[in-house]
């Protein structure tokens, strides 16, 4: 059943289908892994004089009359008043005026909703109403929260899963016993039902376990068999020195520093040694990784070969092509970059195939489309991926295969402990850039609460004035019943009004097609956009130095990492720059964002992340990135990811080929990840 269509669950058109597939689910077993992104605890109801601002609670008393409509411009608002003997509570609703019928004098309910302050006094905004039996019927049960999208709400989402979950065929266990004694973990079957539809957190965290762990346990099997197969393989690509890449490096107008030396030392050490080179550098943002790869991209060409480098985002590639070019022509480099992209219109990319073929390009840069598209190279020497933690398994394998063995670099600014990333890059070798280039002024942080906003929008106004660029980040595009962050499009719309008509304000996020993103970010790095309201796509963005604030909203919903990754996107230039992150949430969160406060060194972040978040952090931001895991965060479940590794050191010592009887499934179950990875590809 797992490899049925979505559409073949009752209710679940074809409307609905392609809806289902905007969330990446196609079928019913990709529906079974679309695990929720958090849970609704119904807990016993509270008295009114318990509640608190700002959190979700149920409350049981008397209406003290009937329910009220007032009309204000286009909105209803249903308005009631709670009481239980501790004190009362408004209720209201918006554009909901058919409960005046239910909401009569001296009837008893209980009421689950958001609790705000407004006008000194407690509100419950859009509760659910229960009659007492009903509202017992929940209590203690916890509801699974999906990540929706416009038109397909969280009802719909977990009626399917419901669905699929009693429908499917059980799955047979994989891991091997031992493994699973040893580490007292759920059956495979009991954890998928019990993520989606837990009766306790103790369940939960126990389900939760056992599906973590299998996630790092396929990862890393595949890596350490995506190493195996590359042992002992010889490369025909031995790429000497050559004194032209020496004579461009003395002609740039600054020099690199020793640890971009040594790292690119390295680099053209594993290039002529006769082996295929496979190394990961890690480096924060802005510490010069760049440079490096257009330094070894060059090695490649002068020694008449082809090189890629591979970018994430199209606007990304696109400011990597035109870098390059115009660095070229500034120092005399006579080898010649192109551009494939997936929106490049067919002539568009027949050229460009064209000029790959037959040599006259030496350089290639795109997006996974330079892996996807059916390009045909002339010796393709080395390839390079840029913010490998977006690239996962399947592509690494994809491009060693690419051409004949090519030498492969990849790089990132996700700053992640080296004892975690020895584990995750198990297949690779690792050089990192732990200085900053001298004259960079270090960016200036604060962390402040929503009051602060109004002079946060001055102090823009003033940065503008001056004739410099802000970010503004929100968590999400449109608003969410679920979830009261703030959003893009409606931002947008207020800071317009906030600031000056001479300011131009325009949003940014991943639902927008690629042309349309591509247009807003060319336009903002020309400064024709003076503000950009943007969800974390722009993490990976295109570089503006004139950019010097970067406004964080909602900053305790993001993980440590991305945060950091935020803030790289300003401190680029010659000015002073600046990240305001507003923290919205409890007090607790404020320890976190203090750390991002108190020092802009990626890798110290990382590791003070680490002992800050503890295993049953399971309710915070995933900090990964991208990678290939669904539930496993590398920080909240550092422990897991250390033990995972030693048990798979310990079972391919034993059984390296998982030939073994017991593990039959085991290998079964492997391939099939592998596959999926590079289905993924479309290759």
């Amino acid at each position: 059943m797992s490899e049925q269509p979505i559409t073949s669950l009752k209710g679940v058109g074809e409307k609905t289908g392609r809806l289902f597939e905007k969330l990446g689910v196609h079928t019913v077993g990709e529906l079974l892994e679309y695990y929720p992104r958090g849970y609704d605890a119904y807990e016993p109801p509270v008295s009114i004089g318990e509640l608190r601002p700002d959190a979700i609670a149920a409350v049981e008393g008397l209406l003290k009359k009937d329910g009220d409509v007032r009309r204000f411009s286009r909105v209803a608002v249903t308005v009631a008043e709670l009481s239980d003997g501790t004190g009362s509570l408004q209720l209201t609703w918006y554009n909901m005026p058919f409960l005046r019928t239910t909401l009569r004098a001296g009837s008893r309910f209980v009421f689950r909703g958001r609790v705000v302050k407004k006008n000194g006094r407690l509100t419950m905004e859009q509760p659910e109403i229960f009659s007492l039996a009903s509202y017992e019927g929940v209590a203690g049960s916890m509801q699974p929260i999906y990540g929706q999208t416009k038109g397909l709400g969280n009802k719909t989402i977990t009626k399917a899963v419901s669905q699929a979950l009693s429908g499917r065929g059980m799955e047979r266990e994989y891991l091997p016993e031992d493994i699973r004694t040893r580490h007292e973990l759920a059956e495979y079957n009991f954890a998928l039902e019990h993520i989606h539809f837990p009766t306790s957190r103790q369940e939960l965290l126990f389900a939760r376990k056992r599906l973590v762990f299998d996630e790092f346990f396929l990862f890393i099997l595949s890596v350490r068999h995506l190493k195996e197969k590359r042992q002992d393989r010889r490369s025909r690509f031995v790429l000497a020195r050559r004194p032209e890449v020496e004579q461009f490096q003395r002609s740039l107008p600054y020099a690199l520093t020793e640890a971009q030396e040594k790292v690119l030392n390295e680099v053209f050490d594993d290039m002529a040694s006769g082996m295929p080179m496979n190394r990961l550098i890690q480096g924060d943002v802005g510490s010069g990784k760049t440079i490096v790869a257009v330094l070894a991209l060059l090695q490649a060409a002068y020694n008449g070969c082809q090189g890629a480098l591979m970018a994430p985002t199209e606007v990304l590639a696109r400011q990597h092509y035109e870098s390059m070019t115009e660095l070229f022509a500034a120092h005399g480099v006579d080898k010649v970059p192109v551009l494939i992209t997936g929106s490049m219109t067919a002539k568009e990319k027949r050229l460009a195939y064209e000029r790959i073929a037959s040599h006259e390009a030496d350089i290639i840069v795109g997006t996974h489309a330079i892996i996807q598209e059916k390009v045909i190279y002339d010796r393709l020497a080395l390839v390079i991926t840029d913010e490998q933690h977006r690239f996962g398994v399947g592509q690494r394998e994809a491009l060693g295969e690419k051409g004949d063995r090519p030498h492969v670099l990849v790089m990132s600014a996700t700053p992640i402990p080296r004892t975690l990333a020895i584990i995750l890059y198990g297949d690779l070798d690792i050089s990192i850039i732990d200085q900053m280039p001298v004259g960079r002024l270090p960016i200036k942080n604060c962390v402040v609460d929503p009051s602060w906003r109004p002079k946060a929008y001055r102090f823009i106004e003033k940065e503008v004035a001056a004739g410099r660029q802000a970010y503004v980040i929100c968590p999400m595009v449109e608003e969410s019943e679920m979830l009261e962050a703030e959003n893009v499009l409606d931002y947008a719309e207020k800071l317009r009004k906030e600031l000056p008509s001479s300011i131009r304000v325009e949003f940014l996020h991943g639902k927008m097609k690629g042309k349309e993103k591509n247009a807003v970010m060319e336009a903002f790095a020309a400064n024709e956009i003076q503000v950009l309201v943007s969800t974390t796509v722009v993490e990976v963005g295109v570089n503006v130095p004139n950019a010097t604030v970067m406004m964080i909203e909602n900053a305790e919903r993001f993980g440590l990492a991305q945060l950091h990754q935020l803030r790289g996107r300003v401190g680029r230039g010659k000015h002073q720059s600046y990240c305001i992150m507003v923290n919205c949430g409890e007090e607790g969160a404020g320890e976190r964002l203090d750390i991002l406060n108190r020092s802009n060194d990626g890798f110290a972040i990382a590791s003070e992340d680490l002992k800050l978040r503890g295993p049953g952090d399971i309710f915070g931001v995933r900090q990964s990135g991208d990678m290939e895991f669904k539930l496993a965060d590398i920080f909240t479940d550092a422990n897991v990811l250390k033990t995972v590794s030693e048990e798979v050191d310990r079972l391919l010592e034993a059984d390296p080929e998982l030939r073994e009887p017991g593990h039959g499934e085991l290998k079964r179950r492997l391939d099939r990840y592998l596959e999926r990875s590079y289905d993924k590809l479309n290759l």
